[in-house]
């Protein structure tokens, strides 16, 4: 017999009773019966009921083990009273009798229960993850993303992709987050950079003649933590073809990542129609660049019901340029207690309020419109308000206005409340949504106009977009949203080397520095660079919706904290002196 185990904690059933067999695995619970101890003993694979009492030798040893100790045990299988059976776990129809007992490993006091799925402070969990991990629903999280891996690597090689791997350390390159440096012992002064992403390195594929790349690639960006992004490293399904445009991409990237929320969703409906939407539409719509579809709400501008209206906020606030009102409409949310609920969720956003006017049945039998924001515009224009959106006796519509970019966030968020609160967010299905037309820039805080999305994609309409207003050039940039959460983000590249100079030049990056920055790639288009796109999906996000989970944390083998430390192994930790002289650094304290 296997110094070990013949079988694991899932294998036996009924067909192997009164059979011999060696089980090795950790103390998962144990019960005293009065003289007949029941423990479960639980491996990667399962969990199998054995017990012991005062006839078998292997007693006195058994009633010292406790609860995380490690043990191999020998015995024989016995089918349980019909009564006893357990049908929730495959070994439920047997249990083992115990004759011999080694322990392997005693386990100290725990400072976190493994069995049951109770609530632990998550600096606890993340000191302890090896224990945190032990446990069924953190266990099963994992197994679910080495799943999702395998799955995901399977579908893009029977599309013909190949994989390739890339540099891990790397040149600084702009991607919208900070660098992880690492100093350079053999070049003093000087640093490499973990990659934010394959970027450079899957475009010079493209250009080595690479037709269609794929990668399970490791990222590196030093991000303020939330709870859908981790703070330091992260995976994606790094993509990239050749000769292609964007519709080109869809088709590809569709039936793989269709295929494993199929193959994982726990059977939720995955909807396969996925539609285009532009960033700005989205923008109105929904509030959001990654709207939730399974919420059907969607706002619309009213601002022509309330220019001259009595409402004299919303009537001034349109008088000045760019300003607009929108309206979230609300079935079914027609009651004044709901209302001031939604009114007091935006004030809590930081906004003044927001209006609001509901509908009920008038003394007449008629629709009548309610609200302090009804009684100061008047039943004309309530009346085309209401028949703008839609709506009818017990249902309402919420108001904000101003400059779009002032309150687009909250009314996406509040959207969401509402489309929650109410029911109407269907539950059980995946809904899917290209979102394009992303703009190529935009402004920062000091009025300067920087890349707004990935620097290296094409502008729409080439060279001679770049002539005009840099805000109205749009690029073939995209992102797929499912679920409110952004899983995908891509582009058609910038291939040819007179646009991308002048690209980065509105962007205020001169030749010089282009070159500099990108060597690589200016060298590399000089000799026939094809036209290329790919995009990049996040494997944290895509297990934690199949996961259900809130917090990419609970699908992250070993996740850092909220504040960017790694609490089991210690890190970032202070380098010794030894480590900084070799490196020619010097530590400056702070004030």
């Amino acid at each position: 017999m296997h110094a070990y185990r013949s079988h694991t904690c899932a294998d036996l059933s009924a067909a192997n009773a009164g059979e011999t067999v060696r089980l090795s695995g950790w103390v998962h619970r144990v019960r005293d019966h009065g003289g007949v101890l029941f423990i479960d003993l639980r491996d990667h694979y399962g969990m199998t009921q054995v017990l012991c009492d005062g006839d078998s030798p292997a007693f006195k040893a058994l009633e010292k083990v406790r609860s995380e100790w490690v043990i191999r045990i020998d015995g024989s299988v016995k089918l349980r009273d019909a009564s006893l059976v357990n049908p929730k776990i495959p070994t439920g129809e047997i249990e083992v009798y115990v004759r011999d007992i080694e322990v392997l490993g005693e386990a100290a006091e725990l400072p976190l229960p493994v069995f049951g799925e109770q609530e632990y402070p998550e600096e606890t969990r993340l000191t302890y993850r090896f224990l945190d991990l032990r446990r069924e629903n953190l266990h099963n999280n994992m197994m679910l993303r080495s799943n999702v891996v395998r799955s995901l690597r399977n579908r893009m090689w029977d599309a013909k992709f190949n994989e390739f791997q890339t540099p891990i350390i790397t040149a600084s390159s702009p991607e919208g987050a900070r660098d992880f440096l690492v100093p350079s012992r053999l070049h003093p002064g000087k640093f490499y950079a973990l990659p934010q992403a394959p970027q450079q390195f899957k475009q010079l594929i493209m250009v080595a003649g690479f037709d269609r790349y794929f990668q399970i690639a490791p990222c590196f960006r030093d991000e303020d933590p939330r709870a859908d992004r981790s703070p330091t490293d992260f995976y994606q399904l790094d993509v990239e073809m050749s000769f292609v445009n964007q519709e080109d991409v869809f088709a590809a990237v569709q039936p793989v990542i269709q295929g494993v929320f199929e193959e994982f969703g726990k059977g939720k409906r995955v909807d396969s129609e996925w539609p285009l939407i532009p960033y700005k539409e989205s923008l109105l719509k929904y509030g959001s660049d990654k709207p939730d579809l399974r919420n059907p709400i969607e706002m619309q501008v009213v601002s022509e019901h309330f220019a001259g209206s009595g409402f004299a906020i919303f009537a001034k606030l349109l008088e000045q340029e760019g300003t607009e009102i929108r309206a979230i409409p609300a079935p079914k949310g027609g009651s004044r207690k709901f209302c001031d609920r939604m009114n007091k969720f935006a004030q809590e956003q930081g906004l003044p309020g927001m209006g609001y006017i509901f509908w009920r049945k008038a003394e007449d039998g008629s629709v009548e419109a309610a609200g302090p924001l009804a009684k100061n515009i008047g039943p004309e224009r309530t009346e085309a308000i209401r028949s703008q959106l839609g709506l009818g006796e017990g249902d309402a519509a919420f108001f904000l206005g101003g400059k779009p970019e002032s309150f687009e966030g909250v009314a996406g968020r509040a959207r969401n409340v509402i489309g929650e609160e109410l029911g109407l967010t269907e539950k059980d299905c995946f809904k899917f949504a290209w979102i394009v037309d992303f703009p190529m820039y935009e402004k920062d805080d000091e009025g300067k106009i920087d890349f707004s999305h990935n620097p290296f994609s094409m502008p729409q309409g080439g060279l001679e977009a770049l002539d005009g207003d840099p805000l109205d050039v749009l690029g073939y940039q995209y992102d797929l949203a499912c679920n409110g959460y952004e899983l995908i983000s891509g582009a058609i590249r910038n291939h040819d080397l007179a646009i991308m100079y002048k690209a980065f030049e509105i962007a205020g990056y001169p030749h010089s520095e282009v070159e500099k920055r990108f060597g690589g790639m200016v060298k590399a288009f000089k000799y026939g660079a094809p036209p290329h796109g790919g995009c990049a999906a996040g494997i944290d996000r895509i297990v934690m919706l199949l996961a259900e989970e809130q917090n990419i944390r609970e699908v992250i083998m070993f996740p850092m904290n909220q504040r960017a430390e790694d609490l089991m192994m210690g890190a970032p930790s202070e380098p010794m002196n030894e480590q900084l002289r070799e490196l020619n650094l010097r530590v400056i304290p702070q004030d």
